[in-house]
Order: C-alpha cells, then structure tokens, then sequence
C-alpha cells in the first residue's frame, strides 16, 4: 500500500514534462522488459492455457488499463486529489471480488465501504465547482481497470506466486503497447529533466512491477475484499507525499474526506465475509480458472 502511495505523485511528476502517452504506454513496455530477464533467469514456464482467460483479464486491467488511464487523468489533477477520488478503489475490488472469486461480504461490510465512498465521492464534487472534472472521470475508469486486474490477479496468486502473476501478465501484454510507444515518442519527444525520469523510473519498477509481488499474495492470503480495503489508508500516504515531495497544499476538505474514508475501514475490517468457492475459483485448482 505504502509503495502505491508514491504512484500518484510520481505519475504528476512524470506527465508534467513527458507526454502521458509515453508515460502510460512506456511504464508497462519497461516493465515487460524486466519481468522477461526475471522469468528467464529463474527458468520459469509460460502457464497452461486454462489459466490464459486470467491473465488476459489481468493484462487488460493492470498492464493497460491502469498505467494509460493514469498517466491521463493525472495530467490536469494534483496527486493529492487524485489519491482520493482512489479511495473507490475498495469498493470496487469488493465488488469485483463478489462476482468473479466467490466472495459474500456482509451488509455492516458494504455500508462501510459505502460511507468511505461518500466521503470520495463528495470531495470529487466540490473540488470540481458542483461536478465531476474529466480527470475524474477517467481515474474512475483507472479504478474499474484496477479492481478487475486486482481481482483477477489475486485468483491467479492462488496457483502462481505473485511475482510470477505480475511478470506473466507484464510479458503477455508489453509488446501490444511498444508500437503505440514508438508513434507517442515520435509525436511528442523524451525531453524531460532529471525528476520527471526519476518518477517514470519508480513507475516501471515498483508501481508497475515490484509493488504487485506481495499485494497479490496478501490479496489472496487475507482476503480480496478485506485485504483491500487497506487501501483505504492510502489518500492519507498519498496526501503526505505530496506534501513532501511535490509541495502541495493540504486543504481542509481533502483532511475531512481522507478521515471518512480511513474511518470506514476500521468498520470494514471487522465486518464477516464468507467465500464460496466455486470448483474454478478453488486453490491450486486443475480447473480452468
């Protein structure tokens, strides 16, 4: 959670004097690269195909859904506000967890996470003069990217360690985007000082790679529905690097809407959630997932 704090801010960094396109379709063609070296180098084979349905679900979500939609929506927002409007990304992996693994949170579950939600989306609107700004809109559709990449890969990290999860999926899915990067540097060009290549740089190897590791095994050790909702306590990580690291201000609404928001997940937490797995969605399952 902590290591996703800095994606926000790092992203601002980055699209502040590189395209977003090369920033989006750039972060997961790096990353390709050295989840490719890692598989190599470990001697690792390429999953059976019962599991291709998975990682195509995966790809779609957190290899080119996510990074491109970033890069976007970051482009007009501060990351402090943009770490908020991510406080949906709970409930949206809950939801997603409920339809595709077999997840049954309770009701005291789904009024927390809809209060945090709230609080989200309130800040979104009043921040935005009564209304949703575009950039809004599309890290909403970043979060929806997130949650089926999240959902899916957690049910992959019940067969496959997580690192292999990330780097199978980042290998299947960099080359459909080394074409649209190529068009995007010719376009718009790499110049860019130290600091915006220092957060493409953390983008490729933690917020694209390294970071999913552990948070598709906790994913799913603990729990989809419950392990995420940790990611409630990250608009106030995101808020404070920013502060740090990109000098933004801290006004009152976004202290209010963050305090809703981590609140809820302490309601959220404690809440039952029962799981029903279905032959495909079971543990080291020969079915097709």
């Amino acid at each position: 959670m902590f290591a996703f704090s800095l994606t926000l801010p790092a992203t601002r960094v980055a699209v502040l004097h590189l395209h977003p396109w090369v920033v989006g379709f750039g972060r997961p063609v790096i990353a390709g690269m050295l989840a490719a070296v890692l598989l190599f180098a470990t001697g690792q084979r390429p999953p059976a195909r019962r599991y291709w349905k998975s990682f195509a679900l995966v790809v779609l979500g957190v290899v080119i859904g996510v990074p491109v939609l970033f890069a976007w929506g970051m482009q007009n927002l501060p990351s402090a506000h943009g770490g908020i409007t991510l406080g949906l990304l709970p409930l949206a992996t809950a939801l997603v967890a409920a339809l595709r693994a077999g997840e049954r949170p309770s009701k005291q579950f789904w009024m927390a996470s809809a209060v945090g939600s709230s609080a989200v989306i309130a800040f979104s609107m009043s921040r935005g003069a009564g209304k949703f700004q575009v950039g809004d809109l599309i890290l909403l559709l970043s979060v929806l990217s997130s949650a089926v990449g999240y959902v899916e890969g957690a049910r992959l990290a019940r067969v496959f360690p997580g690192w292999q999860v990330i780097s199978w999926a980042l290998v299947f899915g960099a080359p459909l985007l080394v074409i649209p990067l190529i068009f995007a540097i010719r376009a718009h060009g790499i110049d860019a000082p130290p600091q915006a290549w220092w957060g493409f740089a953390y983008l490729c190897t933690v917020s694209q790679f390294t970071g999913l590791f552990a948070w598709y095994k906790g994913l799913s050790l603990g729990g989809i529905s419950r392990i995420g909702q940790l990611q409630l306590l990250q608009p106030f990580s995101t808020i404070l690097f920013s502060v740090l690291l990109l000098g933004e201000s801290v006004t009152l609404s976004m202290l209010v809407a963050a305090t809703v928001v981590v609140a809820s997940v302490a309601v959220g937490r404690k809440a039952a959630i029962e799981v029903h797995y279905r032959t495909s969605q079971a543990p080291n399952t020969s079915e097709s997932l």
